[in-house]
């Protein structure tokens, strides 16, 4: 008897008495779950804001100032006085000039009594119309002439600095203050004209200023130039922003998005990725599978932050593996640790990840 035979059953019999190795826990896995959301396309540009009305407030006439009515910065209705200029002389015009129409009229209205009874004639009854029809022409004119000399907002608005002084000798085009309405203001920026076919009136626009931060103010576009600049090959767009705070000021630089192609798209984080090449593919957990992994061949869309769009290859509610990709492969059974839905910090979701791990 050889030693392989000797031997052989003592091997056997230490085999069958040794405990059984027992098979290794699936490994855990940090998903996220395929969900729809609303998508836009974005075309960034810079503008400049204006506002909705805007008017240097002259004055027409050469006089002196006699009150200011208004102060740095205020608030102004619409046909407000902001300034008045001597008008001595108009005011005594005037009355001089409503005492000549009042008695003109009378006498037109008696003469013309005289006339319907047959005791004057009609040549006279037209010689008083004549006068009293003068009389209001020159009545309009000094009352014209008087409101020359009262300096009025235009319409609703805040005025700017005051420019002047009480006793300030002014001749027509002289700057009494500014005026802006400032309830809505004019975004004025240029796009490349590549972009023309998707431009309209009615997109929406996200404008950002550097003053507020991440403060986002929201319109929409009005209007669009009839011409392209032949230099820049640019269009001149304007939008509208609702400005019910006043925060927002002529003359500021703004950060433009143009929100176009408006949709309900499937996002997933972009960490879920697996590029190959020129491919990108993930890894799908299969619940119904027993919890095991596929790999599907996806198409990529639009990316913004921390996401991307998936055009083909998911179906919304699938589960996709965002941690733990390199450690499994497809048809391998996997056990979730946690669902990474955005509301906890990823260090806190990666805990759960650790804590079902065996070797750590």
């Amino acid at each position: 008897m050889n030693l392989l035979s000797r031997t052989l059953p003592f091997v056997l019999a230490l085999a069958a008495s040794a405990p059984a190795i027992a098979a290794p826990p699936p490994p855990g896995v940090i998903v996220a779950v395929a969900g729809l959301a609303e998508l836009d396309d974005r075309v960034e540009a810079l503008g400049t804001l204006r506002a909705n009305e805007s008017v240097d407030v002259t004055a027409s006439v050469t006089e002196t100032i006699t009150a200011i009515h208004f102060n740095d910065g205020d608030r102004v209705p619409e046909n407000q006085v902001l300034a008045e200029m001597t008008s001595a002389e108009e005011h005594a015009l005037l009355e001089e000039a409503r005492s000549t129409e009042q008695e003109a009229r009378r006498q037109y209205q008696r003469l013309k009594a005289l006339v319907a009874d047959g005791n004057a004639t009609v040549s006279n009854l037209d010689q008083r119309r004549r006068e009293w029809e003068t009389a209001r022409a020159r009545l309009a004119g000094i009352e014209s002439r008087l409101a020359d000399r009262l300096v009025r907002a235009p319409f609703a608005g805040v005025v700017g600095l005051r420019n002047l002084s009480i006793g300030a000798l002014v001749s027509p085009g002289d700057l009494v203050t500014t005026l802006d309405d400032d309830s809505v203001m004019k975004l004025d920026f240029t796009v490349p004209s590549t972009f023309l076919d998707v431009l309209r009136p009615g997109l929406r626009v996200l404008a950002t200023a550097r003053a507020y931060g991440a403060r986002e103010f929201e319109g929409k576009i009005e209007a669009i130039a009839s011409r392209v600049d032949p230099v820049t090959r640019s269009v001149t767009v304007r939008a509208l922003l609702p400005n019910p705070d006043r925060s927002l000021r002529p003359g500021m630089l703004m950060r433009v998005e143009i929100l176009r192609n408006p949709r309900r798209a499937i996002l997933i984080p972009e960490e879920a990725l697996v590029p190959r090449g020129e491919q990108q593919f993930v890894l799908v957990v299969d619940e119904a599978a027993g919890s095991k992994v596929a790999e599907r061949e996806v198409r990529i869309g639009t990316r913004v932050p921390g996401k991307v769009e998936i055009l083909s290859g998911l179906v919304a509610g699938e589960k996709i593996i965002t941690h733990g990709t390199l450690k499994v492969r497809p048809g391998q059974e996997v056990r979730i640790a946690a669902v990474d839905d955005g509301t906890r910090p990823l260090a806190e979701i990666l805990k759960s990840l650790d804590a079902g791990d065996p070797k750590k």
